[in-house]
């Protein structure tokens, strides 16, 4: 029993640090799609993201052969979209350090109690 309870405390506290690495990375990674996109602050990527779209939509139902405004219409679209899946696989990983770091600490206390209970 004691080597169980071990065991378990072991995978906690092994679960409580990848939470805390995957909650420094995407804040790290927050930060580098944030430079990457140094004029465009990342609360206003949505908004700017939604307008290029309807922009190049416009431009495509249009019919006119693509142009030079056409083809900066379709690199921004796909640059913003770009950086849109990156902020949102960042806050994925946060979203899932935050769960490492509460199943890690489950898992410790669980470990605890079933090493005071083999003891005694």
């Amino acid at each position: 029993m004691r080597v169980i309870s071990v065991i378990v405390v072991i995978l906690g506290l092994a679960s409580f640090v990848l939470g805390i690495l995957f909650i420094t990375q995407a804040a790290s990674a927050e930060q580098e799609v944030a430079d990457s996109i140094a004029p465009l602050p990342l609360d206003q990527l949505d908004a700017t993201y939604d307008g290029v779209t309807a922009q190049y939509n416009q431009a495509k139902a249009a019919g006119t052969p693509p142009s030079p405004d056409y083809n900066a219409l379709y690199g921004n679209k796909v640059g913003l979209g770009l950086a849109r899946s990156n902020v949102g696989t960042a806050s994925f990983v946060r979203t899932t350090g935050i769960i490492n770091i509460i199943l890690g600490l489950g898992l410790v206390l669980a470990g605890l109690g079933l090493l005071r209970k083999a003891s005694s």
